[in-house]
Order: structure tokens, then C-alpha cells, then sequence
């Protein structure tokens, strides 16, 4: 399902247009995707996104949100071209990255910033107490925590053994718990792209229900395991920095060798784009 098909799923989700609130109103009018960097983000604000998931019906069919950051695109563009059915294939396409979004600014794109942990976080403040919950990755008791912290009292939680992506009965048995879970809300923490590959097998199958949530270690935040960067530091799109201080030995040639290359993938899209595209603003039609 694409960002495109947002318009439809949310009107078929209320039942009068009259009864949507202003972050619906605005979903309905700002469903076109910005193509930037070869992928199609939405262009909504984090209230508009969370607006239209709750609001979607429990019993649809399955589908997924992603939040490509610099990580993202540098893997997409270079490393694993295999993966772009993955990301091409979401509900909802949201910018991580302030980087991203200053450097879509450039080129005239408007890309509000939704990180995937701000998300979560918010998430989870909303979901009633027994609302279905089906969490793929964390330990048992980090799930625990989050649930007594949030009150949910009906909570699904499978956490795959490592390189499950590259075994393909671990990887059925990871879909195949998202899928006989039929959450309202599935949460996936395996990191990417396994949460991705994940998501889109879990959408292709017969029966799966809900909404699913590519949230790398946001979990980790909502327990404390890691720190967020101060305001100040995200706000200038120091973030990587803070988080490479704080793990550089895991962290380093993430952000010190493969992050950078975003601006010469930047630079080649640019050249790339057609005047007909830099003219539209990067709306497509």
C-alpha cells in the first residue's frame, strides 16, 4: 500500500467527513507524497499521523509506517537496492532526519520532521489500556516495563533470536507472529531493514490485521537504556554526534563514514531531477 492510498483509508475509516478533526482535515489534503531522494514521504506533522492511525479501524488490513533517516537512504541508495519494495510499499512514509529535511529544503521539498522515536513515545500515551499490542524484538523485561508504565494489559511479545533475517524459518516464525497476532498495534524493534523486510512479508499475507511501526530502539528511549540528545542538540541536527559520543565504538563508522555519503547521493539526485520536478516542488501528480 502506498502513501497515496492514505486519502482512502482514512475516509473509509470515518464515516462522515463532518466528523473529522482539523489533523484529519489535513491528511486529507496534504496525501500527496514528496518524492525526494527516490523515495515518497508523507508530508505530515506527527499529530496528523497519529490522528489518522488511531483513527484507522482496528479490523482493516495490515499495514505499515517507516521512518527512513540518513541510515536509510545511504543503505537504499548504495548498499541493498533490494530493499526499496520495502519502503515503496508503506502507508506512511515519515522523515527521521532533520538532515534530510533541511537538505529536501534546498530542492524546495517540505518535509516535516517525525521521528520514529517521538512516535512511539506518543504512541503508546494514546493507546487505550486493552487495546491489542504485539511487540516484535526486546527483551522480556523491557516489554514488561513499557507495559505496566503505559498500562497495557494485553500485550503480545516475541523477541527473535539474532540474524533470524537470515534464516528463513525465523523469519516465518517472525511474520507469522505479527500475522496470528492481529494487533490494532505491532510494533517492530529488530532494527533495520529487518523491521522493514519484516513488515512488508507480514502485509502480504492473508490476515493480518493493524497497523505496524518500524521503531529500531525506540523502546530503548521509553525505558531509559539510552538517552535522547538535549533539545538544542536535535534541533540542529546534532543528534548523530550526541549518540556517537555516547557509543563510539559501535556508532563510529555509521555516522564518521557511511552517513556523509548522503550529501553526494544529494548531489547526484539533484543533477538527476528533471526542471519539470525542481519546478513542482517535488509534488507528484
Amino acid at each position: 500500500m502506498s502513501t497515496l492510498s492514505i486519502h482512502h483509508e482514512f475516509e473509509t475509516a470515518v464515516p462522515s467527513a463532518r466528523a473529522l478533526s482539523p489533523a484529519a482535515e489535513m491528511i486529507r489534503k496534504s496525501s500527496d507524497p514528496v518524492e525526494f531522494l527516490e523515495l515518497a514521504f508523507t508530508p505530515i506533522d506527527m499529530e496528523t499521523a497519529l490522528d489518522a492511525v488511531i483513527r484507522r479501524a482496528p479490523s482493516a488490513r495490515f499495514t505499515y509506517v517507516v521512518t527512513p533517516n540518513v541510515d536509510h537512504v545511504v543503505r537504499l541508495q548504495l548498499q541493498r537496492s533490494d530493499l526499496w519494495p520495502a519502503y515503496r510499499g508503506a502507508w506512511m512514509t515519515l522523515c527521521d532526519s532533520r538532515i534530510l529535511s533541511r537538505l529536501a529544503r534546498t530542492v524546495g521539498r517540505d518535509l516535516p520532521v517525525v521521528t520514529g522515536s517521538d512516535l512511539t513515545a506518543a504512541l503508546f500515551e494514546r493507546i487505550a489500556p486493552d487495546d491489542p499490542v504485539a511487540i516484535l524484538g526486546g527483551s522480556s523485561a523491557k516489554i514488561d516495563e513499557i507495559a505496566k508504565r503505559f498500562g497495557l494489559r494485553n500485550v503480545r511479545h516475541y523477541n527473535p533470536p539474532m540474524g533470524f533475517i537470515h534464516n528463513p524459518r525465523e523469519l516465518a516464525r517472525a511474520v507469522r507472529f505479527v500475522v496470528e497476532a492481529k494487533a490494532r498495534y505491532s510494533f517492530l524493534a529488530v532494527g533495520s531493514p529487518q523491521q522493514e523486510i519484516v513488515a512488508r512479508r507480514v502485509a502480504k499475507a492473508c490476515g493480518a490485521r493493524g497497523v505496524g511501526f518500524c521503531i529500531g530502539a525506540s523502546l530503548d528511549f521509553l525505558t531509559g537504556e539510552e538517552q535522547r540528545a538535549p533539545v538544542v542538540m536535535q534541533q540542529m541536527a546534532l543528534e548523530w554526534l550526541y549518540r556517537l559520543c555516547a557509543n563510539p565504538q559501535r556508532l563510529w563508522r555509521r555516522y564518521l563514514i557511511e552517513g556523509p555519503q548522503i550529501f553526494s547521493i544529494h548531489q547526484t539526485w539533484c543533477r538527476r531531477a528533471s526542471p519539470m520536478e525542481r519546478a513542482a516542488g517535488g509534488r507528484s501528480r
